[in-house]
């Protein structure tokens, strides 16, 4: 196992223990206290787990060597592992807006606020303590699946304080109604969330080209060889924690084959030095040269 997918399956695996945890805890919190917002807590918590477990399959999953049937790897799992939580968060968006809705019109209030408030403070700590572990990870492997988990349970953070208010809001300043808005407030939330988090993984599955600081960088870098006397068709896009890039280099018409070779690795050094574990396929083309299909139906019969 790599050094990135070792470090991937620990955050997920940290995940895993601080959801179960939670679980436990604010259950026994919505039997006590009857919040609608401890309740959307504890249903966030639960999407959470089975959430983590699909980022665990899909890190290890994705962790996985290329073989004959996934050539370029299995780098999209992370992606798919990442929409799967997206739908998750958004079911229980919707599932806890009309149970809000409902507690509204019924008048209902929680009791025992005391309670709730123990295990929210008890969620933030967890929270805050994966969230750094997770941050390490990120910066060392750029994983999507984790980066997604990350930004969840960030969201939890934020969660676990609208609990609070809403329960003291409620119990201590007689505030009727506050429990249910607060729970609207966190479906809304957590909508917004799956929203920003799909964009991520659609970008990986639709092969979304680098970001232009990324391609300019990466541009600069070509051109520091001096034989190379242009770059065209560059493609690029990124599966899992691997990036692939693939473009035509212009060189010399008057080098032999072994000698544009040569310079084809002396750019791969120069980039992989750039860009570590870059998958890189160079097409090297002479000085001038023109691709038949960037010409017209004009150009290609006078060609001819």
């Amino acid at each position: 196992m790599s050094g990135s997918a070792a470090l991937n399956r620990s955050a997920a695996m940290a995940s895993i223990a601080v959801a179960l945890l939670l679980v436990g805890l604010k259950a026994w919190a919505v039997i006590s206290t009857g919040s609608i917002a401890m309740l959307g807590s504890l249903a966030d918590t639960v999407l959470d787990l089975i959430a983590s477990l699909a980022t665990l399959a899909g890190v290890w999953v994705a962790s996985q060597p290329a073989d004959e049937k996934h050539r370029f790897g299995h780098g999209k799992a992370e992606a798919l592992a990442a929409m799967f939580q997206v739908v998750l968060i958004s079911i229980s968006a919707l599932s806890l807006a009309f149970r809000a809705i409902e507690q509204w019109i019924a008048g209902s209030r929680p009791q025992e606020a005391e309670g709730g408030i123990v295990v929210s403070v008890i969620a933030m700590v967890a929270t805050l303590g994966l969230l750094a572990w997770q941050r390490y990870v990120i910066s060392r492997t750029k994983s999507l699946a984790i980066s997604t988990d990350h930004v969840h349970y960030q969201s939890d953070l934020l969660l676990n304080l609208a609990v609070i208010a809403a329960l003291v809001l409620d119990q201590y300043a007689g505030i009727s109604g506050a429990d249910p808005l607060f729970g609207l407030a966190i479906a809304v939330w957590l909508g917004w969330g799956a929203w920003g988090a799909s964009q991520a993984a659609i970008e990986q599955l639709m092969d979304h080209e680098w970001p232009e600081e990324r391609k300019s960088a990466f541009l600069e870098a070509v051109a520091r060889h001096p034989e190379i006397k242009g770059l065209h068709d560059l493609r690029t896009r990124t599966s899992g924690d691997r990036d692939f890039v693939q473009f035509h280099l212009a060189v010399d018409p008057d080098m032999t084959i072994r000698q544009a070779h040569v310079v084809m690795d002396e750019v791969e050094a120069i980039l992989h030095g750039e860009f570590p574990g870059l998958e890189i396929l160079i097409h090297p083309d002479p000085e001038g040269h023109i691709d038949p299909k960037d010409l017209s139906s004009e150009d290609l019969l006078a060609n001819r």
